[in-house]
């Protein structure tokens, strides 16, 4: 009796140790992390940003004022006399360009512009075969092209707006078509002289302008130009001698011009590349 109990609390005894063991052994564990999922990030295969680089179209309109006119009469140098009335209507002009923005406040391109068919009126006084007082009347057409060189610094930038100035150097080349001169008797305009025509002339000018305007940004690759440019245009041969009349030379001209246009700049909305974060795998416990 006395053997059976006592083998009873010695079994019983065991179970205890080993239940002990096997709760502090699960305390000494360390707990089950579970391994965080990582997706990597999409990266762009090109990384690129905008160029700066932009091709431009413009279209407007040039208000032109002739600095006069001088033609040969007689036979010495000094037989140069001015026209007594000399001046230029108005055309269109139609350009475009390539050039380059810099990533502050500057920015450069180069232009060549067309302007359409501007007409010229003017008048002499003088003797003709009519009458000893005669008034002629002088009518021409010309058409040139533009290519300047330019510079522009944006002033003040507020939103989608900025505001610049700039300046230009170049050339145009004016493209003189025939000058037709009739000449009438200044008391009586019905009798006139049979109309000479003197061929016209082409040449390159120096040529400057000064420009002002806005830029407002349309979306990341476009944007839209309004703007005033004033062009001083040096003077140069008009036209040639005919029948005791001629050779003539024009002063030059002025032109103030209104224009609109758009600038597209190459890869503006190209996204930046993504920079994929530092892997760093979770901790593995031994």
């Amino acid at each position: 009796m006395k053997t059976t109990l006592f083998a009873g609390i010695a079994a019983a005894a065991v179970v205890a140790a080993v239940g002990t063991g096997s709760a502090l052994a699960a305390d000494a564990l360390p707990p089950i992390v579970e391994a965080p999922y990582y997706e990597p990030p999409v990266v762009y295969d090109t990384v690129s940003s905008a160029s700066g680089w932009y091709l431009r179209g413009d279209v407007g309109y040039a208000w032109n004022q002739s600095r006069g006119v001088n033609f040969f009469q007689g036979g010495s140098a000094a037989a140069y006399v001015p026209f007594a009335s000399s001046k230029l209507r108005g055309g269109y002009s139609v350009g475009g360009g390539v050039g380059y923005k810099t990533s502050g406040r500057l920015r450069f391109d180069a232009t060549l512009d067309y302007f359409g068919k501007t007409k010229f009126r003017g008048s002499t006084t003088g003797s003709c075969g009519a009458a000893v007082s005669c008034v002629s009347t002088d009518v021409a057409h010309f058409d040139a092209f533009s290519l300047l060189a330019n510079a522009y610094v944006d002033l003040y930038t507020h939103g989608r707006f900025s505001f610049y100035a700039g300046a230009g150097l170049g050339g145009t080349r004016v493209n003189w078509g025939d000058l037709d001169n009739t000449s009438c008797d200044a008391g009586n305009p019905a009798n006139c002289d049979v109309t000479v025509r003197h061929r016209g002339n082409a040449s390159w000018r120096f040529t400057y302008a000064l420009m002002a305007g806005a830029t407002i940004n349309i979306n990341c690759a476009l944007d839209a130009d309004v703007g005033y440019r004033y062009r001083n245009v040096q003077g140069g041969k008009m036209f040639n001698y005919a029948s005791n009349g001629g050779p003539g030379y024009d002063r030059g001209f002025h032109s103030h011009e209104v224009r609109g246009g758009l600038r597209y700049t190459f890869g503006g909305c190209e996204e930046p590349p993504v920079e994929p974060p530092v892997y760093t795998p979770p901790p593995v416990y031994k």
